[in-house]
């Protein structure tokens, strides 16, 4: 399990696609040293099963063609900057919310532009466009996680349903701690909504279906 705090960002070394499995190489020196082989860590979001390399400060993944069908691991260039997260510890603070590395979707960010331009320091604001089914899973105030960050949402788009934005307030540190200092508009992200939310959307849709079946008995269908 992970919490969406970002620990550090690393640097994608190679992407070779095989006939098998593809290989993610990453530069990690921050992390150097505090994973074993076969740990899980979370690379933009999407939790994966640590491997050595000949160098310490690197290290490796495969990716499923699930992984690759599902994220936006399968279009990362070599010397593109990826969010890094060790799991959680039993008992640590859960400073962020609870993040399983498991993605539902990718989505289009739309802009990430700063409140106060003028300043050295600002926080920004950022605007991506949902996929129609995550729609759901999202509340004002809820928690998200975009590559790998917990956010909170800070304002939905209620005008056009069927293209669903969300917007999201960035703190300065935020900014500076992750890859979104590197992200122009157009980019995928990879999205995973709270856990929470889609046990709720679930148990909402069975409840309907129960509600309908009993209307059809009832009315001898």
């Amino acid at each position: 399990m992970f919490t969406g705090l970002i620990e550090a960002t690393g640097t994608v070394v190679s992407l070779a696609r095989t006939t098998g499995a593809t290989r993610l190489t990453l530069a990690a020196p921050k992390l150097a040293g505090r994973w074993r082989s076969g740990d899980s860590i979370a690379v933009n979001g999407v939790c994966l099963t640590a491997l050595p390399v000949e160098d310490p400060n690197h290290f490796a993944a495969d990716l499923a063609a699930e992984t690759l069908a599902r994220t936006t691991l399968g279009s990362l260039a070599a010397g593109t900057t990826v969010n890094l997260e060790l799991p959680t510890p039993a008992g640590a603070p859960l400073g962020g919310h609870v993040v399983q590395g498991h993605v539902d979707a990718t989505a289009n960010l739309i802009s990430l532009v700063p409140l106060h331009p003028a300043l050295s320091t600002t926080d920004w604001r950022l605007t991506v466009q949902l996929p129609r089914e995550l729609a759901a899973h999202v509340i004002p105030q809820g928690s998200i996680t975009l590559d790998g960050i917990s956010l909170t949402i800070a304002r939905i788009n209620v005008d056009q349903p069927d293209l669903p934005r969300i917007e999201i307030a960035i703190i300065p540190h935020t900014y500076q701690s992750t890859n979104l200092r590197h992200l122009s508009p157009g980019t995928r992200l990879n999205i995973e909504t709270d856990v929470l939310a889609k046990y709720a959307a679930q148990l909402t849709r069975r409840s309907e279906d129960w509600l309908t079946a009993g209307y059809l008995l009832a009315r001898g269908y």
